[in-house]
């Protein structure tokens, strides 16, 4: 994510009171953004939602092909890939994914969320 997303994520999250989450958000978000860049191609984009105590992060692409499932962090030991969504599946409360149809386009949206107790 470039720089200019992340201060704006920290920024909605500061105005909304959930600094609190910052710092997770801001990991989690990278991580979904980065998978989705970095494993299709076409276009990609965020999603934040606060709703109820959640705050939902979520990572479209254009690729309908389910993730890699994510390992154990312990796992993966010095690997250099693999990490995205093991520190997901680590950090988030929930995560999953979803494929999605509109307008005849086919991808994903790979999602996780925090509550705010967390």
């Amino acid at each position: 994510m470039t720089a200019a997303a992340i201060r704006t994520l920290r920024l909605i999250l500061t105005m909304h009171g959930l600094i609190g989450l910052a710092d997770t958000a801001e990991l989690l978000a990278t991580e979904l953004v980065a998978n989705a860049v970095r494993h299709t191609k076409g276009p990609a984009a965020l999603r934040v939602r606060w709703a109820a105590g959640v705050l939902r992060i979520g990572a479209w692409d254009a690729d309908p092909e389910p993730p890699e499932p994510p390992q154990e962090l312990t796992r993966l030991g010095e690997a250099e890939e693999g990490r995205g969504l093991a520190l997901v599946r680590a950090c988030a409360d929930l995560w999953g994914w979803q494929p999605l149809t509109r307008d005849g386009n086919r991808g994903k949206y790979v999602w996780c969320e925090l509550t705010s107790a967390a």
